[in-house]
């Protein structure tokens, strides 16, 4: 059990391949330092605690000490803080949840709210001149543009790979006071490509772009592991009783 955890933790760690962005560089390198200080600080011993505690059966036994094997593991590339903004979006973070939330503002007109899944689906890309194949991790997006003032508000729903951005659908959504079903329009991709572009252009404006995506790749894949280590802990803590 313990190998085959490792394995999939290993396969998010070194199969993903970040963009070169310059803002999500520096994401990156907040992130490793701010992991470096907690490892330096003394981050919590998993595997030793399986053992100081009070004595239990053969196979209770076995079952803390892979747990804490695989929590130290985990710890390592877990960053004790994820970060709470990107360019113009709050992120909100939700502990436990399988969601993400980012709120941002535009030209201090619009309200833009982005909810992120957690990895929903993967595809194999094959690797040149190499019988093997890296997994490309998949995110589901959905963006709302509200101008608050009561009219239509506008829904995308997205598709985010860890090195671009497709929209899929987009709606229209009318105000509660008027009708609670939203108009839904044609596939996005049947629309003609001059309109394609254009609406590209409009969220790329509002911060909604393959940058974004490469951002939310690299946090979704560093809450995989904390919720994970969380996980690890209720159950650890379960089995101790």
């Amino acid at each position: 059990m313990a190998g085959f955890i490792r394995t999939l933790r290993r396969a998010h760690v070194w199969k993903w391949k970040s963009p070169s962005l310059s803002s999500f560089s520096l994401v990156g390198a907040t992130l490793r330092n701010s992991r470096s200080a907690s490892l330096d600080s003394g981050i919590r011993n998993y595997s030793a605690e399986a053992v100081t505690k009070s004595p239990k059966s053969h196979f209770e036994s076995n079952i803390l000490q892979i747990l804490g094997n695989e929590m130290d593991y985990l710890a390592e590339y877990a960053p004790p803080q994820q970060p709470t903004r990107f360019n113009s979006f709050v992120v909100e973070e939700q502990p436990g949840e399988q969601v993400v939330v980012m709120m941002g503002r535009f030209d201090d007109r619009e309200d833009i709210k982005v909810e992120a899944t957690m990895f929903d689906g993967y595809e194999h890309v094959p690797v040149e001149e190499s019988p093997a194949t890296n997994v490309r991790l998949h995110l589901s997006l959905v963006v709302d543009v509200s101008k608050g003032d009561g009219g239509n508000d506008l829904e995308f729903i997205c598709s985010a790979w860890s090195d671009c951005l497709d929209v899929e659908k987009i709606y229209i959504l009318r105000h509660k006071q008027m009708s609670t079903r939203p108009y839904v329009g044609p596939d996005f991709r049947s629309l003609n490509p001059k309109v394609q572009e254009k609406f590209r252009e409009y969220l790329d404006a509002r911060g909604i772009n393959h940058e974004l995506s490469a951002f939310l790749h690299y946090y979704m894949m560093n809450k995989d592991r904390i919720e994970l280590l969380r996980w690890m802990d209720r159950l650890k803590s379960f089995v101790e009783k």
